[in-house]
C-alpha cells in the first residue's frame, strides 16, 4: 500500500490555533502531512518564511508525522515533486468556499492526480485568521488563546511590546 501524503499549504503569517487544529486533524488521517509555507504575492507578511517555518515547527513538534517546508512557485509543481496524494484546506465560513472552489478547480486542471480535502474549522476558531491576530496583537491585546506561546512571544517582539 502506498503512503498517503498530504500537503497543508498556506502563508501561516503567523500560525494560529485554527491552523494547528486543521493540521492535527489531518495528521490523524494521512500517513504524513507537509505543512508548506508559500509566499502570497497579495499579502505583505509580518514574518519571514524562515520565521514562519520555525514557528510552525515549534507548534507541531508533538506531531511525529508532520514536517514543515516552503516553496516559492506553484503549489501543483510542489505537489508533483513531493508525489503528494492530497491537499488539505481549512474552511472557516461559506465565504471561504467560493475562493477555494476556484483554486481547487485550477489545481485539478494543473494536476489531475491530486485530491483536495476540506476540513471545517472548529467553531471556536471559525472567526480566526492570521490577519485578525496580527491586528489585535499590535495593540497588545491578549492573543494567548488564539496562537501558540512561541507565536505570542514572536508577535510581541515584532511589535516591540516586551
Amino acid at each position: 500500500m502506498s503512503s498517503r501524503l498530504a500537503i497543508c499549504p498556506g502563508s501561516f503569517d503567523p500560525i494560529t490555533y485554527g491552523h494547528l487544529d486543521i493540521i492535527e486533524r489531518s495528521a490523524k488521517v494521512f500517513d504524513h502531512v507537509i505543512v508548506a509555507v508559500f509566499h502570497n504575492e497579495s499579502k505583505s507578511p509580518l514574518f519571514s518564511i524562515e520565521e514562519r517555518m520555525d514557528l510552525i515547527s515549534e507548534a507541531t513538534k508533538h506531531l511525529h508525522n508532520v514536517s514543515v517546508d516552503s516553496h516559492g512557485g506553484l503549489l501543483m509543481d510542489y505537489a508533483k515533486k513531493k508525489k503528494a496524494n492530497a491537499l488539505v484546506r481549512g474552511l472557516r465560513a461559506i465565504s471561504d468556499f467560493e475562493y477555494e472552489l476556484q483554486i481547487t478547480s485550477m489545481n485539478r486542471k494543473l494536476y489531475e492526480e491530486i485530491e483536495t480535502f476540506y476540513i471545517m474549522a472548529n467553531n471556536k476558531y471559525s472567526f480566526l485568521s492570521s490577519s485578525v491576530v496580527k491586528e489585535v496583537a499590535k495593540f497588545n491585546a491578549n492573543v494567548s488563546d488564539l496562537v501558540p506561546e512561541a507565536v505570542e512571544k514572536a508577535l510581541k517582539e515584532k511589535f516591540n511590546l516586551n
